[in-house]
């Protein structure tokens, strides 16, 4: 399992249930379970393959919720016009890129990556999406370090 360092303050259930409501948003229980931990930081494992084609990224920080820089919520605005809809960015790499959390069917649980090179006009437009993994546990145990030197 990874390790999470500089974590955020911790969260309760109600902060978790307040901020689906403010943000008009169902997280899924298995992310919500990873907030409960976490609440966002840095891997210590932060490497991650996108695809063959794509080769691999780095995972920079996850975001949290609360007062913090990378607060989820923020994040979430940013992005509001330009992630197909029913996803929301709770990760993102040193080159701007993020990785996203499907909030909707059929994508429910789902794990992307969301290449901003490739944006296209159309958000809901998935070409620039790369699927990673089917839930967030089996996205953090698919991360790795980098062993070469």
């Amino acid at each position: 399992m990874v390790k999470i360092e500089g974590s955020h303050n911790k969260l309760t259930i109600e902060e978790i249930k307040q901020f689906e409501i403010d943000n008009g948003v169902k997280l899924t229980e298995k992310y919500t379970e990873f907030l409960l931990k976490w609440n966002g930081g840095y891997p210590k494992e932060s490497i991650f393959t996108i695809s063959d084609k794509m080769g691999k990224s780095v995972l920079n920080v996850f975001n949290g919720i609360g007062e913090m820089y990378d607060n989820l919520e923020k994040v979430i605005d940013i992005y509001e016009y330009r992630l197909a809809k029913g996803f929301i960015p709770i990760a993102d790499d040193p080159a701007g890129n993020v990785i996203c959390l499907g909030t909707e069917e059929p994508f429910y649980d789902k794990i992307y990556f969301w290449d901003h090179e490739q944006e296209p006009e159309d958000p809901d437009d998935m070409s620039n999406m790369y699927f990673l993994a089917n839930d967030i546990d089996e996205f953090l145990d698919n991360l790795y370090e980098d062993t070469e030197e």
